[in-house]
């Protein structure tokens, strides 16, 4: 288990246009990538690329570890159980004894319920859908479409809706597991919205399409398309008719769904993209994430008088003039993960603290894949530098570390002379 402290923060940014009630939520160590707000409770829940889920409530956040990686989509359940999929592959449904759903072969991307609470839709990048009875029982999975599954919705009626890379979105009857397209965009489709009453759908794409049909029968209703691309972020207010959509460019569009025209459409980050949207649940506040391992909230009422986020940039965004070879590589390919410092951290990876000469999958407390735990591995300048010469997928198979590698002979023995001074103990 890893750093099992927390903390949140709320705190008001220090810019003139920043009204009262800007509020962060601090605790993370990677980025957000999706938010689900309780509709009884209000409990925000966030979703990490550092493999956790945070709680969050005005006095009491928690910290929920299980997932082997990062964790990319949440959804609550009316008895108050949370249910999250990660890029391990795997669904986690949360309670006093959490399951673990396994099935996939691909990344679980967005998770939905069905209107009788019965059924968890899972859309995953394996290509299937997979449908999970909430009271226990064996999966199904859903083919057709021709590439990765990104987002799965439910209609008023109970059919179920995928959007895919492949360009289309699918509506499936759940009883016969039969599946037709309901529309094609050209683009991949990230993100999908039904309406609750069962009459619009509105989805975002990589295009940087924002299009909303009718339905049943798809017949176009309205086009809020801007050149920001990708969409990669929606959600529906479950108490006022307000659609959020946020972008690559760190943009979030709210549009009123009743007059179908956009309200607000501000710059919320400087450094974008915008993963993660999720109302509360009387639509009175507005969470966002994405790049920063921050959870941002706004009031609905106002948004107009924001200036965007400007945080200190990530070690990985600066620019590249700022540092030598050697470091720019470790921004590149190690700083989102892993940590310098002795620690703890809430970083995805173990720190690489006092690296060179400790076995692998030696730090204490840090859940190694059986791999790690398993190997007698000892990093020196040669195994790191056949890590990524080879890949971690092909060094070391089985592990947890990402598909990389460092191709250049010269970019290698720079990141690893920087790594020799970086991760060498501190003196007191």
């Amino acid at each position: 288990m890893r750093n099992a402290g927390f903390g949140l923060v709320l705190s008001v940014l220090p810019y003139a246009a920043a009204a009262e009630g800007f509020a962060t939520l601090k605790g993370h160590g990677g980025p957000i990538m999706d938010i689900a707000v309780n509709p009884r409770t209000d409990v925000v829940a966030s979703a990490s690329f550092d493999n956790s889920i945070g709680l969050w409530t005005e006095t009491e956040p928690a910290w929920r570890e299980g997932h082997d990686a990062a964790v990319v989509a949440l959804l609550w359940l009316p008895d108050g159980r949370l249910v999250s999929g990660g890029d391990d592959f795997d669904i986690i449904l949360w309670g006093d004894s959490p399951q673990r759903l396994e099935g996939h072969k691909g990344k679980v991307a967005s998770l939905a319920l069905s209107p009788k609470a019965d059924l968890i839709a899972s859309a995953s990048w394996d290509g299937t859908i997979g449908l999970w009875p909430v009271g226990g029982g064996p999966p199904r999975f859903l083919e057709g479409h021709d590439g990765a599954v990104n987002d799965v919705a439910f209609s008023a009626r109970g059919e179920l809706l995928s959007a895919s890379a492949d360009g289309t979105i699918r509506v499936w009857d759940i009883a016969s597991g039969e599946g037709r397209v309901l529309l094609g965009n050209g683009f991949g489709i990230n993100r999908l919205a039904v309406d609750r009453a069962g009459k619009w759908l509105a989805f975002g794409a990589v295009d940087g399409a924002t299009r909303v049909v009718s339905l049943p029968d798809a017949a176009p209703l309205k086009d809020f398309s801007f050149d920001r691309r990708p969409i990669l972020a929606m959600d529906q207010s479950p108490s006022v008719p307000l659609l959020a959509v946020g972008d690559g460019h760190g943009y979030i569009m709210v549009i009123d769904t009743a007059l179908w025209r956009i309200v607000h459409d501000f710059h919320a980050t400087l450094r974008g993209p915008i993963w993660a949207l999720s109302f509360s649940s009387d639509g009175d506040t507005l969470y966002a994430g994405g790049i920063e391992d921050i959870v941002y909230s706004w009031p609905v009422d106002g948004l107009q008088n924001y200036e965007p986020v400007d945080p200190a940039p990530r070690s990985f965004q600066l620019a590249p003039e700022t540092m030598g070879n050697g470091e720019r590589q470790f921004q590149r390919k190690c700083s989102v993960c892993h940590d310098l410092s002795p620690g703890p951290s809430r970083r995805a990876g173990p720190s690489l603290y006092q690296l060179f000469g400790r076995p692998a999958g030696a730090l204490p407390d840090y859940p190694y894949s059986d791999t790690l735990d398993a190997g007698d591995l000892i990093w020196t300048a040669e195994t790191i530098d056949a890590l990524f010469d080879l890949g971690p997928e092909h060094y070391i198979p089985g592990s947890k570390m990402p598909m990389q590698r460092i191709t250049e002979q010269k970019d290698r023995d720079d990141l690893i002379e920087f790594l020799k001074t970086a991760t060498a103990p501190q003196e007191n």
